[in-house]
Protein backbone atom coordinates (compact mmCIF):
# COMPACT_ATOMS: atom_id res chain seq x y z
CA UNK A 1 0.00 0.00 0.00
CA UNK A 2 1.64 3.23 -1.09
CA UNK A 3 2.31 5.96 1.44
CA UNK A 4 -0.36 8.95 1.13
CA UNK A 5 1.02 12.35 0.54
CA UNK A 6 2.04 14.62 3.21
CA UNK A 7 0.05 18.11 3.21
CA UNK A 8 1.30 20.86 1.45
CA UNK A 9 3.30 22.72 3.57
CA UNK A 10 1.27 25.91 3.75
CA UNK A 11 -1.31 23.63 5.97
CA UNK A 12 1.47 22.52 7.67
CA UNK A 13 2.19 26.05 8.86
CA UNK A 14 -1.47 26.92 9.86
CA UNK A 15 -1.44 23.46 11.39
CA UNK A 16 1.52 24.40 13.65
CA UNK A 17 -0.21 27.96 14.38
CA UNK A 18 -3.38 26.67 15.28
CA UNK A 19 -1.59 24.31 17.85
CA UNK A 20 0.49 27.36 19.20
CA UNK A 21 -2.65 29.64 19.27
CA UNK A 22 -4.41 26.78 21.67
CA UNK A 23 -0.80 25.97 23.69
CA UNK A 24 -0.94 30.11 24.56
CA UNK A 25 -5.14 29.63 25.32
CA UNK A 26 -3.93 27.13 27.53
CA UNK A 27 -1.20 28.69 29.55
CA UNK A 28 -3.48 31.79 29.15
CA UNK A 29 -5.94 29.92 31.47
CA UNK A 30 -3.83 28.22 34.07
CA UNK A 31 -4.20 25.06 32.88
CA UNK A 32 -1.74 22.11 32.05
CA UNK A 33 -1.88 19.41 29.37
CA UNK A 34 -3.07 16.93 31.73
CA UNK A 35 -6.38 18.98 32.83
CA UNK A 36 -7.19 19.44 29.70
CA UNK A 37 -7.67 15.97 28.40
CA UNK A 38 -9.24 15.05 31.99
CA UNK A 39 -11.85 17.65 30.41
CA UNK A 40 -11.84 16.29 26.85
CA UNK A 41 -10.99 12.42 27.70
CA UNK A 42 -8.18 13.23 25.01
CA UNK A 43 -4.85 11.28 26.04
CA UNK A 44 -1.99 13.07 26.55
CA UNK A 45 -0.15 12.26 24.03
CA UNK A 46 -2.17 12.73 21.54
CA UNK A 47 -3.56 16.23 22.89
CA UNK A 48 0.42 16.76 22.88
CA UNK A 49 0.72 16.20 19.17
CA UNK A 50 -2.08 18.88 18.65
CA UNK A 51 -0.39 21.42 19.98
CA UNK A 52 2.98 21.01 18.31
CA UNK A 53 0.58 20.71 15.67
CA UNK A 54 1.59 16.91 14.29
CA UNK A 55 -1.46 15.97 14.45
CA UNK A 56 -4.67 17.32 12.53
CA UNK A 57 -7.80 17.66 15.10
CA UNK A 58 -11.42 16.67 14.05
CA UNK A 59 -13.73 19.85 14.55
CA UNK A 60 -15.44 17.99 17.04
CA UNK A 61 -12.01 17.97 19.20
CA UNK A 62 -11.46 21.30 19.04
CA UNK A 63 -14.61 22.29 20.05
CA UNK A 64 -14.33 20.20 23.10
CA UNK A 65 -10.59 21.66 23.73
CA UNK A 66 -12.19 25.31 23.12
CA UNK A 67 -14.54 24.10 26.21
CA UNK A 68 -11.63 22.42 28.17
CA UNK A 69 -9.88 26.09 28.07
CA UNK A 70 -12.46 28.47 28.44
CA UNK A 71 -12.91 29.94 25.23
CA UNK A 72 -14.54 30.78 21.82
CA UNK A 73 -13.46 27.94 18.94
CA UNK A 74 -12.67 31.16 16.89
CA UNK A 75 -9.42 31.87 19.46
CA UNK A 76 -8.08 28.51 18.44
CA UNK A 77 -8.34 28.95 14.75
CA UNK A 78 -8.14 32.91 13.78
CA UNK A 79 -5.09 33.96 11.84
CA UNK A 80 -3.30 36.03 14.43
CA UNK A 81 -3.55 39.04 11.98
CA UNK A 82 -6.99 38.73 12.50
CA UNK A 83 -6.65 38.81 15.87
CA UNK A 84 -5.14 42.23 16.54
CA UNK A 85 -8.21 43.70 14.18
CA UNK A 86 -10.63 42.70 17.14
Amino acid sequence: MPRPNPPPSRLLTRRRRVGEQIRAARLQAGLTQQQVCEHTGLDRTGYGRIELGHSSPTLDTLFLIADAIGVELVELVRPPHAQSEL
